[in-house]
């Protein structure tokens, strides 16, 4: 194994804690509907998880879009598009479905962003950022080529050496909902020993500039990611959870080797082994893994943090095992087996690998 697979990148504990919860899919039984909201500060779209209560770890969220610089008219025009929103079809047939009624194409990329916030894809993304701010060395800021990230997502190159306007206009748009959509959190956080309570409304990451290789060239960041299929040439981006090793401690660690590749044909929300590494990592700083290893997990926590909600059991199961196989083979996790729990709901121990992934 090469020196640079056997090194650790952190990122940090508190988003690690959020994220499962503020990537909870539609289906999920704690997600509420998407609201149209306004107050004396302004216009939001927004949608709230609520905390399981049976499970400490999982908070309540609220994931919103601040709706800048509307009109009165134009929030009214807003309302009427929202109401052909068809959440039932959203929910059966798929997303693009229930926005088909939808004619604003802002309007549409606004609901769809909100919807399939920090799904596996992105949350690569914000990974593979982390790890270039560990490279860099500049903390929270980060510097980055967009054909260097899509390159490491594994997207394959056209021939004159770009990449085809798709995969361009979905990474605008990625980067975008990361970093106009907010979450607000309202709840105990622990810190070391001591729990604490703060709210915090916070991005994932901020947009801070962005370049344009061939000027004169029309490009507007929210106008692409709401109406066109462009992409700028870099950006620079804050991580906006990120404290550093230095400054709290708080973090876990990652091996540099981690695999952010897309699979070809797949859709971002059936990566499940990227959304179980988080999960598992967001436990390590929740519960803090006994001889520094073993987490042991309700299978039905783990099932509802994997969208993993159909009626079809063996499905699940299949599907489950088959993502734990995936973490086994890429050394994540040494060893996994179902335990007894109460009320007749099993539990799942993990055995972690330190070397690949390590709570501090």
């Amino acid at each position: 194994m090469s020196k640079q697979n056997d090194t650790l990148f952190p990122v940090d504990g508190q988003l690690l804690m959020v994220l499962p919860r503020a990537a909870a899919a539609l289906k999920n039984p704690d997600v509420h509907l998407p609201i149209l909201r306004s107050d004396a500060d302004g216009y939001y779209l927004e949608m709230r998880v609520e905390a399981d209560i049976g499970d400490p770890t999982e908070l309540a969220v609220t994931r919103r879009v601040p709706l800048e610089n509307l009109s009165a008219e134009e929030w009214e025009d807003l309302k009427d598009q929202y109401a052909k929103l068809d959440l039932k079809s959203c929910s059966d047939q798929g997303i693009s479905k229930g926005l088909e009624k939808i004619q604003d194409r802002r309007i549409q990329r606004l609901i769809m962003a909100l919807l399939t916030f920090l799904n596996p894809r992105q949350v690569s993304i914000v990974l593979y950022l982390y790890r270039l701010a560990a490279q860099q060395g500049t903390g929270q800021s980060v510097c980055f080529r967009s054909n260097d990230l899509l390159e490491s997502l594994g997207y394959t190159r056209t021939k004159d050496g770009g990449f085809a306007s798709k995969l361009r206009s979905q990474l605008n748009r990625d980067l975008v909902a990361l970093h106009r959509t907010e979450l607000v959190l309202a709840q105990s956080l622990r810190k070391g020993n001591n729990i604490g309570a703060k709210v915090m409304i916070k991005s994932v990451l901020r947009i801070k500039d962005y370049e344009i290789d061939n000027v004169p060239r029309d490009f507007d960041l929210a106008k692409a990611a709401d109406y066109t299929y462009e992409l700028a040439d870099a950006y620079t981006v804050s991580l906006e959870f990120f404290e550093g090793p230095s400054r709290t401690g708080d973090y876990v660690l990652f091996a540099n080797s981690i695999d952010i590749t897309q699979k070809l044909g797949n859709n971002a929300k059936s990566d499940y082994k990227t959304k179980l590494l988080i999960y598992l990592a967001s436990r390590m700083k929740w519960d803090i893994p006994q001889d520094g290893q073993y987490l042991v997990i309700s299978k039905q926590y783990l099932f509802k943090n994997l969208d993993l909600l159909g009626s079809n059991s063996s499905r699940n199961n299949q599907i489950f095992w088959r993502t734990v196989d995936e973490l086994k083979q890429e050394g994540y996790v040494l060893g996994a087996q179902e335990l007894p729990g109460k009320k007749k709901v099993p539990n799942i121990q993990f055995q972690i690998n330190p070397e690949k992934l390590r709570c501090h």
